[in-house]
């Protein structure tokens, strides 16, 4: 066992034990940001797909986390307001059933994802953060513009939708929810990156000619890794609204999408893990930092330009050395 896989190991043991500790402590508010903190390293999960794995750096994720949130949001309005979705051609009812809206995110993340990729890939670089970019801003002003829906106020939700056997009111329960999905995904992802699929977007990462020459196409290869890296985005999109019980247009922002990024630079561009400890270091940050000052992004701006500067490997790789470049 190398050393990068008792460190996965022993980040998941503390990510599932933390919790209960608070939890039995009497200390609900930890449970809070624990599950915070595993939602949004969900999301960044789905990013490592597309930026880790296949190299694509998008400033426009966000799109996918905020359709997660809105697909959520209205049909938890539906439920609670007892109004249809729609009335013609057939009726659609709102729903509180977690399943059934994770099942609608991940599907409209997915098919954004597709017509998105279709045209942000046929560029690159700089272009192609562009595209992605500018994809962002047009659902962040439509968000914004979408007075049925709360428009720049957002959409509140009164109450925690459900999930059979599950008290989702429970901070704890929500929790474990939450923590058993990443660790789905986490397994998904790393049995994706060990794959020929994972194996050869890689190779269309690094020299896409000769990927070429061997009758694939490393367009389509970046496709899927981005349409499977929105549906993921869009799932934890769903369960940062249902934690919250509210939706808004920041969700769209670019700064979201920003942070995403700002979890894998981290935590270690590259490696599994490392969307997850950039994600739980952020949301420490955020808390021990943000009672502090108003302005601790400054200090987040600081240990970023360190760890670019002087650890590439991002954390984990300053705590593991140059053991591994890859999980």
């Amino acid at each position: 066992m190398t050393r990068e896989t008792m460190f996965n190991s022993a980040a998941l043991a503390a990510l599932a034990l933390v919790p209960l500790w608070a939890h039995y402590s009497g200390e609900p508010f930890t449970v809070t940001l624990a599950t915070r903190a595993v939602i949004l390293a969900l999301a960044a999960v789905g990013l490592h797909i597309a930026l880790g794995l296949g190299g694509l750096v998008s400033l426009g994720h966000a799109v996918f986390f905020g359709i997660g949130g809105y697909a959520m949001g209205i049909l938890a309005h539906h439920a609670q307001t007892y109004t249809p979705l729609m009335e013609w051609p057939f009726v659609v009812e709102g729903t509180k059933s977690m399943p059934v809206i994770w099942l609608v995110a991940v599907v409209l993340s997915s098919v954004v994802a597709y017509f998105i990729g279709l045209l942000s890939l046929r560029t690159s670089g700089v272009y192609f953060i562009m595209i992605t970019l500018a994809f962002g801003q047009m659902f962040f002003f439509f968000a914004i513009s979408w007075s049925a829906y709360g428009g720049e106020d957002g959409l509140s939700i009164y109450v925690r939708n459900g999930f059979p056997g599950v008290n989702t009111l429970v901070p704890i329960q929500f929790y474990a929810v939450c923590f058993v999905i990443l660790a789905a995904v986490m397994f998904f992802a790393a049995r994706l990156q060990r794959s020929p699929f994972g194996l050869a977007l890689n190779a269309a990462r690094q020299v896409p000619d000769r990927v070429e020459t061997v009758g694939l196409n490393p367009m389509r290869l970046r496709l899927v890794a981005f349409v499977l890296s929105g549906a993921i985005t869009g799932l934890a999109g769903a369960l940062f609204a249902d934690l919250n019980r509210f939706v808004s247009p920041t969700m769209f922002s670019w700064q979201m999408s920003g942070e995403l990024i700002i979890f894998i630079i981290l935590g270690g561009l590259g490696r599994l893990y490392g969307p997850v400890v950039g994600a739980v270091v952020f949301v420490a940050l955020e808390h021990i930092l943000g009672d502090l000052s108003d302005y601790w992004h400054i200090y987040l701006g600081v240990l970023l330009l360190g760890v670019v500067l002087f650890a590439r490997g991002g954390i984990i790789g300053m705590l593991l050395g140059r053991e591994v470049a890859h999980d």
